[in-house]
């Protein structure tokens, strides 16, 4: 595997760099916190019309929750019930472990 740049994630560094997998990589990361709309394509880096061309197939497969509603702002989180949602969280941990342990392997041979 190849370096990554330090703004990008393992997930998206394996699965390719797509508005999808930037969506679901921020909602991965902050799994435990709801964002509105707006706030889901300014941090995961995706415009918000792309957004709106991704987000209904993220609702359609469940992947996402909407949580409460903030004034006009529905917030939603990633949701963590679905079961291919919780594959892609067991992915996500274990590419993060494996290259974890394969750095910190290296470091300690190099040692």
């Amino acid at each position: 595997m190849q370096e990554e740049s330090e703004d990008t994630s393992l997930f998206i560094e394996v699965l390719g760099d797509y508005p999808l997998i930037r969506v679901l990589n921020f909602l991965l990361i902050f799994r435990d916190f709801d964002y509105s709309l707006t706030e889901i394509a300014e941090e995961s880096g995706v415009a918000w019309s792309t957004l709106h061309t991704v987000w209904p197939k993220l609702e359609e497969l469940n992947f996402v929750k909407n949580t409460r509603v903030i004034g006009n702002a529905k917030m939603y989180k990633l949701n963590t019930e679905n079961a291919l949602v919780q594959d892609f969280v067991k992915f996500s941990d274990k590419l993060i472990s494996d290259y974890t342990n394969e750095k910190i392997l290296k470091e300690v041979v190099a040692v």
